[in-house]
């Protein structure tokens, strides 16, 4: 059973207070602090929606992309060992890695900084 607020809706609240009416009420040169722990309060609400539906994501799109499931950790470290290796990918490869990797980047940013997760002329 999960109670009420849920992490999402503490999340919203404390940064609507911050945004609202404690910066108003600060000094000047505390301000930005504000605005910071606000931002702060934004991001983990959005990981809270969307953290564990990326990271399941990206476990599959590594799973297919090395041909075998695992946590995302160990995949992860699979693929870095991989990429360390000096020789090159084949053509396919390469951009089947690229694809994985950007789509990992724009889901990060979806929450960290959304509107930066759409990339202008990348496919």
């Amino acid at each position: 059973m999960q109670y009420r607020p849920d992490a999402d809706e503490l999340l919203d609240a404390v940064a609507d207070l911050l945004e609202r009416q404690v910066i108003a009420a600060v000094p000047p040169h505390l301000q930005h602090q504000v605005r910071v722990a606000a931002n702060l309060c934004r991001i983990l609400q959005r990981e809270a929606q969307l953290g564990t539906t990326n990271d399941d994501a990206e476990r599959h799109r590594l799973a297919a992309l090395l041909g075998h499931d695992g946590s995302l950790l160990e995949l992860r470290a699979e693929l870095a060992a991989r990429l360390d290796d000096p020789a090159p990918l084949d053509a396919v490869t390469d951009r089947a890695v690229r694809d994985a990797l950007l789509a990992t980047v724009r889901a990060d940013l979806a929450i960290a900084k959304p509107g930066y997760d759409a990339t202008a002329g990348t496919p």
